[in-house]
């Protein structure tokens, strides 16, 4: 029998979606992710919760190894005008990490999740 994908292993699309609903309320409330105002701003009045759920569920599932069904920006121009620096990153990093551990994501999925986030740090991370 072949290894499950992590988007399998993570429950699929239903997985993840409840994870999405979890981790982007969380984000929204997030004092050190809004700490950017940038970030503040775009949580606040660009970004709309039900459709930046959509949007961060169908990027997780894809990066997961899902389907492909993602339909926005890739992540340097989804972040362009965002200004992020390393803390932000990180305070987004450590909540996704942290909704993950809530959530009871076990430690090895959680993991390998993770390394995908931090894999776009470099595409994400935009000011000093």
């Amino acid at each position: 029998m072949p290894e499950q994908s992590l988007y399998e292993r993570l429950g699929g699309t239903y997985g993840i979606a409840g994870a999405v609903d979890v981790l982007v309320d969380r984000l929204f409330a997030n004092a050190a992710v809004n700490a950017n105002p940038a970030v503040h701003e775009h949580h606040g009045v660009a970004a709309n919760a039900p459709g930046y759920k959509f949007l961060v569920t169908a990027w997780s599932i894809e990066a997961a190894g899902g389907p492909k069904c993602y339909i926005g920006d890739d992540m340097i121009k989804a972040h362009d005008d965002l200004a992020i620096d390393r803390a932000g990153f990180d305070a987004v990093f450590t909540e996704i990490d942290a909704t993950l551990n809530f959530l009871g994501v076990p430690d090895a999925e959680r993991q390998e999740f993770m390394d995908i986030i931090e894999s776009y740090r470099g595409q994400v991370v935009q000011a000093a």
